[in-house]
């Protein structure tokens, strides 16, 4: 036995599924064989071991081993062979794995592959069957996908339609049409031949031909048109297979009749009505005119109503609604006196019976009674239209027989014999129809009656009667006839038997006589019994059975299949005869068949005389001009043409023909053409088909084309435009012609301007223009098509664009530009011209005819299971698909197979993940947009469920409900929604907050909804919103009401109100009660101001105009007018108005002189002048004139809500039409002054809300308002500071401190002290606090010469014990600046008055010493007495320089535009510094401080010009006191400047600070906090582009230009490289959200970069000035801007390419070229120890290796002879620090420091050899190192931080000495000279030389407010001793608490006692800054290496930073 037969043996024990599991293939085959012998052994479809058998073939099939796998396939075809359709539950995910790993097999494969589907779908799994095909078609290899289209081939052919689904299989094919692949193409086209055999050729081209390319088209054109309908299937299901089986055991004569029947219903056609989707016309019929047309007086008004509606159920198929009202007004329509209407509306009934079929059952059973009275009309076109409708009521299923047997028996009986017989020849018609078992169900109740019928006086119901017993006898035989045939006399019975003999010989499709208008054609089908071919693409062979009749006739119609319901048999009679239609539903035979000239003029002989036909055959044209002249004559005398319509047509055609050369005959033939398409009746589309080519080609033509294309309208009044359209576009797109092109396509320009678009297929045509017009290269064919757009615009409106997304740019911009020319005006526009005959192919996309794509195909089971996910991230992204597919769609969708959709979104309502709800929502606002109407069948669950997101607590959800009714709202309108939204708004589960919402929802839309009766019923709810406790709720249901009131009048709500009682009923009645007061007053106000006297117009009109301005002298008009506007036509004005509305500017500024308007208004405006009676209409005048019309109705509507809306559009019109608005500025704010009389709050918040947004609109403008626009807004604004409610108070509170960035903060200060004169006690108490926080603000300065502190100081005595307060509070502030000087500022006050405020002053003084800030106005005396001194003091020295005068100006520095600086000094005393910034400082007129400026200008000139005196040492003293005190006064100065004062100061203080700048010792000594405030107001300054309005602005501009160049170049540059680098900084102190009072807010981004500029200016020249920077420190702001980003910020904005980083990585890259790899020893402020590692430390790294310097590594090459210069570089560094180490480790004081870093150096470089830089040292020394390293090594292990680390014991005394001179000349004399030295005097110490940070950040300083001297600027406040610092928020980054005592001992004993000055400054309200340095801070770190820089700076007091 062979080991592989042992093998096979063995796995034989093993359970099938590890069998097929087996890792050797001949196990897995032999157990494939296996499986298929057991099933094939299986007789019992219930057999246990199936269902084991059924998992196992997932696998099996997609076994990697091709023969295992042909097995398995074996295997599984037994299976499903023994199963039955228990087995379906399997083959979803087996024909998954087939089509994944079969399709691209062997062929046998492949074979057996195909085999498997058909089983199952024999197993009735067609649907998982055309799954796993929708997958394989996708494949991206052909051969994996024409098996799969020949399986579908296979299975329709072998089971039909009616099991494998067409509508499936044919959403595929447009896809493989397209395939790349040509194998697949024709197999796609194999296939639709197939399906063309099973639903009829006309159904597949109506559903596939739109989809595919024209190539495609006609080549599949010609396929179809030999293919024969009414195929039979060869295979059965195996339900049906087992009934069969039943039927065999029933005896062969019962099983006959069924059996047939069974075949004819196999065989029949799918009824192409499932397979097109519904059209929704009840929206478009809204929108039209219908419901009031159908009331018009004229009948031809109403005729054309009715027929608008027979136009729109012209489709094949009509979306189901609510048709009652409709069938009500149609069933008295049939009853009009004009017969034109009657039969207008029969018609129309027709149209709807045939669309809706089943779904208009209820309207046909209304309907039947009327239209079979309406059969006594006489009239032939009544009758014919009586006949189709009744014909189409019955075969569209809309009634049966059954059903309606009281109306034919009471139609029977009808006095009018023409009733009775037109009845009955119905019934009989329909009997014929009918099949056998409902005609069995019938001859109980309709043989009785048809035999009482027979005794009928008139013999035309005899006949009739006759016919339908006939009919009885044909369907279901003689037998229900015997005992009724016994009553009969002999003739009667022999009529009758002889009726039936001649029935039952007719053909069973034959109609009785009244059926002359219905269709019959059941097209003849060919035997099927041949074997059909496998493949598809076999079709296209030649070897398919052809039809039996030429091509020429079947496409005549007459043999075409089955049921063309193309035409449809309820379309709109022509008026023809019923003989001369006998088929109306077969489609007309539009190809015109072959007719010689012999037979031509045969037939039409008796027409004319021989000679014409003769003449028109002449060569001479002469007489064939004569010829057609006389035909043409002839023609025109004819009554009747429609007979010889065809043959003149055809005569025209061959004689003279298309190609007359002669013009004057070619024009007369097509005169010719046009007078017969003219005058005949019936002129036929054959006839269009003949003329067409040859008159197109006439187009093109010069001499002809006038004639030519008044023909081709012609022809679209005969035979519709639709038809027209549809040849032309074949003709014209195969056409070599371009001139032929380009005329065709103008022609269609001026067809749509004539006949509109209802009838053009809109599809069709933007699809030819795009590729055949917009693809020519000929220019004048795209000009023309470009126009045909513009036109085409004008009628369907924006949505077109989205079709032309794909066009080029060019040719995109060129349609834009013609559709601005072609605005849109809407689709309903009347066309000028009218069509004869109905156009049947009418567009059904939707009212404006664009077409809307069906998604249900992209609406998979996969989406839908997504969609109700567990996974939240699954259903999210399942939402954003559906919105995808939307998207693509163009956002016009079909409603087909949504309703799935609406069900998952339903459930997505109530997910648990908020985001996905709102997300939900707008899902359901972007489907009914793009829905459309017909969204409304889907709308009644999703509504209420939607509705009750109005329940969550969470605001953003609530206003996603609303904005998803908003967009549902404009589709239903209010009325249809009613029903969902009065159960939510007393729907208890909703809160309070939704059902608020929900109620201001409803009022927004009840006006727009109009006076619809259905609205009333809103009442009840709303008297239940009026009781609510929630206070809001209450007022949006009394806005509701009063809504309603403003629609309906209050009379139609108060009797709506009456089923209403208790405690409702009042709520209603107080607000009826207040309604009707104002009503009355509003009355007698506009009666008062009618300017028209003895008016006539009536209380309600004058009401109604009161209420809306737009409507005052409509209400006479509507009531002559006797009708009012329907609510579709009111919507549609209003959407028309608002449309032309959005076309023009907000604002009207033609006319605007604002400067006149200030002149003319120079009058101080005061509030009360708003409550004027003259001054509201004086502004509405202004209001009209500068603002648009929609805007000017809301703005002066006494509606509020309409005001909001106004100030809403206003507010969004601020940030792209800000300077429109400041030209009429004024006027807003004079209407806004009536607001702030008015007494309406939300009104008023609004208004607020708006002056917010327009004052940051200002800003970006750099505006400042007028004195005539200040006077209008401030003195409301101060009246309403004191409104009786709080939120008011705030807002007005808020805004007034926010006017001040855009009006100078003094003059706002003025307005605050006129407010202290209102009578209105909170006006006052908000002016006081308003002046309390200017003064602590701006300082006391702002007080100026106005007597504010007078007038606070009268209401310390108010009775108002609130204002009291209030005035006390703000002297309080004013006593801590001035102290006792305060009294000096009040005036004359009683004692009761001095008694409280002094109190009070007590109080504040004892509160200021409590938080240790100084006593009132000490900071003042205290800067008077310093500066006394000091003028005392330099009184002698000025006194000794006196004669040294004169030299000293000579060398001082003058500006050209100041003046001289000495004229005005006083020589008889000159004064000194001193006494020049007393002067300063106390000045309160800018002339003192210009007196002061020059006198510090004397000094420093004087200094200047002596540099040897050591003046300039004196002065350097107190240079920051300078700076600082000058810096102040820049940002006082330039406010008064901006107020209007003279610019002369300015200039003094910026040439000041020119010299002092100057001078470069003074420059240095400037600290860095006061540089900081310097800078950073120079720069706002330079942005202020106010500045410019003051005078010599420009002179300002240039010397604050030139003053920042001198700080930059002579300012300590660490300290202004420090300062810029933390400018930069995103939430520094020096970011600025506004300015201080008086100044515009800075830009950032504009601030940033200025400051860049500086630092570029710094940068450039850093080479040069590297030793004069402190490297640690710019390197330490580095970092600290780095962190502060972080790392995600640093990404962003690196990708935004932001220029501060930018300019700090630029440094940081200088920095590093410059120093190389020693930068790394400039990290000591740097925590480099830190987790994770500083981000600077990265980019250091980063510069070195671009740089291409190495880093860390070089400490491992100081051994290496060969080393590079940077090597060298790196190994100096490193020498540097061991000798720092050894230093400190020689010192006592240091040694552990000193121990902890060598073992740090051992730890970081293992590779440096620390004991070979010991040569030289004592073996004690050596020892000593070697222990302490160890030591540290053993506290690390034990993990022992620094801070725990025991003291180490002091080095040997006697070798430390001289061990770290020896160390220290060493390595000296060793280095390259790249590092610096270690000598003791290569630093000093300098109180001045740094600032260090108290802080880690700058942002965590916690210090309030600076303090302020006498004239409201910072101070230095300084104290003495060192234990006055302590930090706030130390860094410890690696500073240990073990160390710190000793520390501080090391701190006091550095440099004996430290100062610590403490500087507090403070920008414009931003975080203050706090500075400190030490006399102990080193200035020069520069020269020491990093380490060592770290030590020294811990012992002077410093941070210690690991």
């Amino acid at each position: 036995m062979s080991e592989d037969e042992k093998l096979l043996k063995e796995a034989k024990k093993m359970a099938w599924e590890d069998r097929l599991a087996h890792k050797n293939w001949k196990v897995r085959n032999d157990a494939n064989i296996d499986i298929a012998a057991v099933c094939d052994g299986i007789m019992d479809p219930k057999d246990s071991r199936l269902k084991e058998f059924g998992p196992l073939f997932k696998k099996a099939v997609a076994d990697s081993n091709a023969p295992c796998q042909e097995k398995a396939l074996d295997a599984l075809i037994a299976y499903l062979r023994a199963a039955d359709t228990d087995a379906a539950r399997y083959s979803k995910e087996i024909c998954d794995s087939i089509v994944a790993k079969c399709m691209t097999g062997r062929p046998k494969t492949l074979e057996k592959s195909q085999a498997v589907f058909l089983l199952w779908v024999e197993l009735e799994a067609s649907d998982a069957f055309l799954d796993a095909m929708e997958k394989a078609v996708k494949a991206k290899l052909a051969k994996a996908v024409v098996p799969a289209v020949d399986a579908m081939y296979q299975a329709v052919s072998q089971f039909g339609t009616k099991v494998v689904p067409a509508k499936r299989i044919i959403k595929m094919l447009p896809d493989l049409f397209d395939h790349n692949d040509a194998n697949v193409r024709a197999c796609a086209k194999g296939l639709t031949i197939e399906l063309c055999r099973w639903i009829g050729k006309d159904a597949v081209k109506n559903l596939l031909f739109d989809k595919m390319r024209d190539t495609m088209k006609k080549e599949l054109e010609a396929e179809v048109n030999n293919v024969v309908s009414g195929a039979k299937p060869t295979r059965k299901i195996r339900s049906e297979q087992a009934l069969e089986c039943e039927e065999t055991a029933v005896a062969s004569v019962a099983s006959a009749g069924p059996a047939d029947e069974a075949a004819a219903l196999g065989s029949s056609d799918i009824d192409e009505y499932d397979l097109v989707d519904p059209v929704d016309i009840l929206t478009p019929l809204g929108k039209s005119s219908f419901w009031d047309g159908v009331k018009a007086t004229k009948w031809s008004e109403r005729r054309d109503t009715v027929a608008e509606l027979t136009k729109l159920a012209s489709v094949k198929k009509i979306a189901n609604g609510d048709f009652s009202e409709v069938s009500r007004i149609l069933k008295k329509l049939v009853t009009d006196v004009n017969i034109a209407v009657a039969v207008e509306a029969v018609q129309a009934i027709g149209n709807l019976a045939t669309g809706l079929r089943k779904d208009f059952t209820s309207g046909s059973k209304l309907l039947l009674p009327v239209l079979l009275d309406k059969l006594k009309e006489k009239k032939q076109v009544m009758v014919d239209s009586l006949t189709t409708t009744l014909n189409a009521m019955h075969k569209g299923g809309c009634i049966l027989l059954i059903d309606v047997i009281e109306d034919v028996k009471l139609a029977t009986k009808n006095k009018v014999p023409l009733v009775r017989s037109s009845c009955l020849t119905w019934v009989a018609t329909c009997i014929e129809t009918s099949n056998k078992p409902t005609v069995l169900k019938l001859h109980k109740e309709y043989i009785p009656m048809l035999m009482e019928c027979l005794n009928d006086s008139s013999p035309e119901v005899r006949d009739a009667a006759f016919l339908a017993l006939a009919a009885f006898a044909k369907i279901v035989g003689m037998k229900v006839l015997e005992r009724p045939l016994e009553k009969l006399d002999e003739v009667r019975k022999k009529k009758l038997v002889e009726l039936c003999g001649v029935e039952s010989s007719a053909p069973a499709t034959a109609p009785p006589a009244f059926s002359r208008s219905q269709a019959v054609g059941n097209g003849s089908s060919v035997g099927n019994g041949a074997a059909k071919p496998a493949s598809a693409a076999s079709l296209l062979t030649g070897k398919r059975p052809l039809s039996a009749t030429p091509k020429k006739i079947s496409a005549g119609g007459s043999s075409k299949p089955g049921g063309a319901s193309k035409s449809g048999g309820a379309k709109k009679s022509d008026g023809s005869s019923t003989s001369a239609k006998p088929q109306a539903e077969a489609p007309e035979d539009v190809e015109p068949g072959e007719m010689s000239l012999e037979d031509i003029e045969t037939r039409l002989g008796p027409l004319f005389e021989s000679e014409v036909i003769t003449n028109l055959k002449s060569a001479n044209w002469k007489e064939r001009l004569e010829a057609i002249t006389s035909l043409r004559d002839t023609v025109e005398g004819l009554k009747t043409l429609d007979q010889y319509a065809e043959l003149l047509i055809r005569l025209l055609c061959i004689l003279p023909g298309w190609n007359e050369k002669n013009i004057q005959v070619q024009q007369k033939s097509i005169e010719a053409v046009i007078l017969i398409a003219t005058n005949a009746t019936r002129f036929s589309k054959k006839c269009v088909v003949l003329c067409l080519t040859g008159v197109v080609e006439k187009v093109g033509d010069i001499k002809t084309r006038i004639q030519a294309t008044k023909c081709l309208t012609t022809f679209c009044e005969a035979v519709g435009p639709k038809f027209v359209f549809e040849r032309l576009f074949k003709i014209m797109k195969d056409h070599k012609n371009p001139k032929v092109l380009s005329e065709g396509l103008s022609w269609m320009v001026t067809a749509l301007d004539d006949f509109g678009i209802g009838h053009v297929p809109l599809k069709e045509l933007i699809n030819f223009c795009k590729e055949t017009g917009l693809g020519s290269s000929a220019a004048a064919v795209r000009t023309a098509t470009i126009k045909l757009f513009g036109v085409l615009h004008k009628f369907v409106g924006p949505d077109l664009k989205g079709f032309l997304t794909d066009v080029k740019p060019q040719l995109q911009t060129m349609i834009d530009a013609e559709i601005e020319k072609n605005p849109y005006e809407g689709p309903a526009s009347a066309p000028k011209r009218a069509i004869r005959a109905v156009d049947v192919g009418a567009p059904s996309g939707g009212t404006d005819g664009l077409p809307r794509e069906d998604i249900s195909g992209k609406l998979t089971p996969a989406l839908f299971k997504s969609m109700g996910s567990p996974d939240w991230k699954l259903r999210q992204e399942a939402l954003e698909s559906l919105n995808g597919i939307i998207e693509e769609a163009h956002k016009r969708i079909q409603p087909t197979g949504t309703g799935e959709l609406f069900m998952s979104l339903k459930a997505r309502l109530n997910d648990s993940n908020k985001n996905l709800v709102m997300m939900t929502l707008a899902t359901l606002g972007t489907i009914a947009t793009a829905m459309g109407p017909v969204v409304e069948k889907h709308s009644k669950g999703i509504l209420t469920d939607a509705l009750k997101c109005l329940g969550d607590n969470k605001k953003v959800v609530r206003e996603a409900v609303v904005k998803m009714l908003d967009s549902w709202v404009l589709l239903l309108h209010l009325d249809k929604m009613l029903p969902y939204i009065i159960p939510a708004l007393a729907e208890a589960k909703i809160c309070a907050e939704g059902r608020k919402d929900l109620f201001e929802w409803v009022a927004r839309n009840i006006a727009k909804q109009g006076d619809q009766p259905v609205l009333l019923q809103l009442v009840k709810p709303i008297s239940m919103g009026l009781q609510d406790k929630f206070v809001e709720m209450r007022k949006s249901a009394e806005a509701c009401l009063l809504e309603l009131i403003r629609v309906f009048d209050i009379e139609p709500v108060m009797k709506a109100s009456k089923s209403i009682q208790g405690s409702a009923l009042a709520a209603l009645q107080t607000v009826f009660d207040h309604q009707r007061s104002s009503s009355a007053s509003e009355d007698s106000f506009t009666m008062s101001k009618s300017p028209v006297a003895g008016s006539k117009v009536s209380t309600s009109e004058v009401r109604a105009s009161s209420r809306n301005p737009s409507t005052i002298g409509r209400g006479a008009a509507a009531r002559q007018s006797g009708s009012k506007h329907t609510k579709t036509s009111a919507a549609l004005a209003a959407e028309a108005y608002e449309s032309q509305m959005q076309g023009q500017a907000l604002f009207n500024l033609k006319d605007s002189h604002k400067n006149d308007r200030e002149r003319l208004n120079s009058r101080k405006y005061k509030f009360e002048d708003a409550a004027r009676r003259e001054q509201p209409h004086d502004i509405e005048v202004d209001v009209v004139k500068f603002f648009r019309e929609d805007l000017q109705k809301k703005l002066l509507s006494p509606d509020f809500k309409k005001q909001i809306e106004g100030l809403d559009m206003l507010q969004r019109a601020i940030p792209t039409q800000t300077k429109e608005i400041i030209e009429i500025l004024d006027v807003i704010f004079r209407w806004m002054s009536i607001r702030f009389a008015e007494s309406n709050t939300t009104c008023l918040l609004k208004v607020f809300d708006f002056l917010f947004a327009l004052v940051e609109g200002l800003k970006g403008e750099a505006y400042i308002f007028s004195e005539f626009e200040a006077n209008i807004l401030f003195p409301c604004l101060v009246e309403k500071s004191g409104h009786n409610i709080e939120k008011v108070r705030e807002k007005v509170r808020e805004l007034i401190r926010l006017l001040c960035s855009i009006y100078p903060a003094p003059k706002v200060f003025g307005f605050m002290t006129d407010g202290l004169k209102s009578k209105n006690n909170r006006t006052r108490i908000e002016c006081v606090e308003n002046i309390e926080f200017m003064i602590e603000q701006c300082g006391i300065e702002i007080v100026g010469p106005t007597k504010a502190l007078q007038s606070i100081a009268a209401l310390t005595v108010e009775r108002d014990g609130d204002i009291r307060k209030a005035s006390l509070a703000s002297l309080a502030t004013a006593y801590k600046i001035l102290g006792d000087d305060i009294w000096k500022y009040v005036g004359k006050i009683s004692g009761a008055q001095k008694a409280a405020m002094d109190e009070k002053f007590k109080w504040t003084a004892r509160e200021m010493e409590k938080r240790r800030e100084g006593k009132p106005g000490g900071a003042r005396a205290e800067e008077a007495r310093v500066l006394e001194a000091r003028a005392d003091e330099g009184r002698a020295s000025a006194k000794r320089s006196a004669v040294d005068t004169s030299s000293g100006s000579s060398n001082g520095h003058s500006d050209a535009g100041i003046e001289g600086l000495h004229g005005n000094l006083r020589q008889s005393s000159p004064l000194d510094w001193n006494e020049a910034l007393d002067i300063i400082n106390n000045a309160t007129s800018s002339e003192q401080v210009v007196d002061g400026l020059k006198l510090v200008c004397h000094e420093l000139a004087k200094a200047a010009g002596d540099p040897d005196s050591g003046a300039l040492d004196e002065l350097a003293n107190d240079a920051d006191l300078l700076v600082t005190t000058l810096f102040v006064k820049v940002t006082t100065t330039f406010n008064l400047g901006l107020a209007g004062a003279s610019s002369r100061s300015c200039k003094y203080v910026l040439n000041t600070l020119m010299q002092t700048f100057q001078i470069k010792k003074l420059a240095r000594a400037v600290k860095e906090g006061t540089l900081h405030n310097l800078i950073t107001e120079l720069l706002v300054w330079l942005l202020d582009e106010r500045v410019l309005l003051m005078d010599d602005g420009s002179q300002l501009l240039k010397a604050m230009n030139v003053l920042m160049l001198k700080i930059l170049e002579n300012a300590d540059r660490t300290s202004a490289f420090v300062v810029l680098i933390y400018l930069l900084r995103p939430m520094g102190s020096s970011k600025f959200a506004g300015r201080q009072q008086g100044t515009t807010v800075v830009r950032n981004q504009k601030f940033l970069d200025l400051v860049v500029k500086c630092l570029i200016k710094l940068t450039k020249v850093l080479g040069s000035t590297l030793l004069e920077v402190d490297l640690d420190r710019i390197l330490q702001s580095i970092h600290e801007y780095f962190e502060e980003l972080g790392m995600a910020e640093i990404r962003k904005r690196a990708g935004a390419d932001d220029k501060p980083l930018r300019m700090v990585k630029t440094l940081l890259h200088e920095l590093v070229k410059l120093r190389g790899s020693a930068i790394k020893g400039h990290l000591s402020l740097v925590p480099i120890d830190l987790e994770p590692q500083p981000i600077i430390l990265a980019y250091i790294d980063l510069n070195l290796q671009t740089l291409g310097t190495v880093g860390q590594t070089h400490w491992s090459a100081t051994n290496n002879g060969g080393s590079s210069p940077s090597n060298h570089s790196a190994e100096a560094q490193l020498k540097q620090e061991l000798a720092a180490v050894f230093k400190k480790i020689g010192d006592k004081q240091t040694c552990t420091i000193g121990l902890y870093e060598l073992y740090r150096i051992t730890q970081l470089y293992p590779q440096v050899d620390i004991f070979s830089q010991l040569q030289n040292a004592s073996e004690a020394f050596r020892t000593y190192i070697s222990d302490g390293i160890a030591q540290m090594e053993r506290n690390a292990a034990a993990g022992r931080t620094f801070g725990s680390i025991p003291i180490a014991t002091p080095p040997p005394v006697s070798s430390t000495a001289q061990h770290t001179k020896s160390l220290t000349s060493s390595f000296q004399q060793r280095g390259r000279g790249q590092g610096v030295g270690m000598d003791s005097g290569s630093y000093h110490e300098d109180n001045n030389s740094n600032i260090a940070y108290a802080d880690a950040k700058p942002t965590e300083y916690t210090e309030a407010l600076p303090l302020k001297s006498s004239a409201g600027h910072n101070v230095m406040t300084s104290a003495q001793g060192s234990g006055d610092w302590k930090p706030n928020n130390l860094a410890t980054g690696g500073t240990l608490d073990a160390i710190r005592e000793r520390m501080k001992s090391i701190q006091a004993g550095a440099a004996g006692a430290t100062v610590t000055h403490s500087t507090n400054y403070s920008l414009n309200g931003s975080i203050p800054l706090a500075r400190t340095s030490s006399s102990g801070e080193m200035g020069e770190d520069k020269a020491l290496s990093g380490l060592q820089a770290r030590m020294e700076r811990l012992k002077a007091g410093g941070v210690m930073e690991y």
